[in-house]
């Protein structure tokens, strides 16, 4: 179930309560939530989430605001893979902003969703300012009747999970890095749009895609996967994120993709693209026929990717 306003979340208690952004769920955020449903299990209630959207730097320090990883919807899907029943996505306003540690405390976690346990990470901070730390939260644990589980600092080969983390790893083009912090592919999705018709004719053909994702790979040629949203259908591909240097800069960045598999069918309307390993830099090419060698290159290449991937 997922609601929307405290309203909607009345009938969530009792329940064991993760909060937190949640932005990616990446690994940090999985160990939270298997922690949340481990101890419902063990208290007989049911697991839930509390998170905020809009991110609540948004609205107490905008110019701060990161560009988010995923939508709450988004979110709340993969949440629900690690079996949370009941998710509320809480709109984050300027008068919840200045709510004390108490009121938040008494308004949400008492009153609101009926919490036995609530799980958060050791660095949580909450209330107007971020007055209130962990230590906090167990002394009104201890007040309004909830346990407090405290999550240590996860860690990935010394380096610290977190979304701030894996936004850096993106934006740098280290989707393999950042798919290990996620436990799966960092994926951007939306619509296709008719291209220049250069790549048909000159190179080779693409699917051209248009996104609302805040958090794109840094331009460069990917290794990816690519899904249909309204079939299901699944290619291997390679895609190019760009400016397209050998015809003349777009003001535009394009994001054009090559499937590996033959598309079976019509073209899709709506896909999803999953960024599996980063292959080279976009450059200019003297001809389009140089660029054309070379993108058959990065086919091979990619082939060959697959083919280890499916002995492994």
């Amino acid at each position: 179930m997922i609601a929307r306003n405290l309203s909607e979340a009345g009938a969530f208690g009792p329940c064991a309560l993760a909060i937190g952004n949640f932005d990616g769920v990446h690994l940090a955020h999985r160990r939270l939530l298997q922690t949340t449903v481990e101890a419902a299990r063990g208290a007989g209630v049911r697991p839930a989430v509390l998170m905020f959207d809009p991110h609540p730097s948004c609205v107490v320090a905008p110019e701060r605001a990161p560009r988010l990883l995923t939508s709450p919807e988004e979110r709340s899907a993969l949440i629900e893979e690690e079996g949370i029943q009941q998710v509320l996505i809480q709109p984050f306003t300027a008068d919840l902003a200045r709510l004390t540690p108490e009121e938040f405390a008494a308004k949400f976690l008492h009153d609101g969703l009926g919490v036995r346990i609530v799980v958060v990470g050791e660095n949580f901070h909450f209330g107007c300012k971020q007055a209130g730390d962990t230590a906090t939260l167990k002394e009104l644990g201890s007040r309004f009747g909830f346990d407090l589980r405290l999550l240590p600092t996860v860690t990935w080969r010394g380096r610290r999970v977190s979304s701030g983390e894996v936004r850096k790893l993106v934006l740098a083009g280290d989707v393999s890095t950042a798919a290990r912090l996620l436990q799966r592919p960092h994926a951007i999705s939306g619509d296709i749009v008719k291209g220049h018709g250069i790549g048909s004719k000159q190179t080779v053909p693409t699917l051209n895609l248009q996104t609302g994702a805040q958090v794109i790979p840094a331009q460069g040629v990917y290794i990816t996967r690519t899904i249909d949203l309204d079939s299901d259908r699944r290619w291997n591909s390679i895609t190019n994120i760009g400016y397209r240097p050998t015809f003349g800069n777009d003001d535009a960045l394009s994001i054009e993709t090559f499937l590996l598999d033959p598309l079976d069918g019509a073209t899709p309307d709506r896909i999803r693209l999953e960024f599996l390993r980063r292959v080279r830099e976009e450059r200019k090419f003297e001809s389009p026929e140089a660029l054309k060698a070379q993108i058959l290159r990065d086919v091979s290449r990619a082939k060959t990717f697959f083919r280890r991937v499916r002995l492994t």
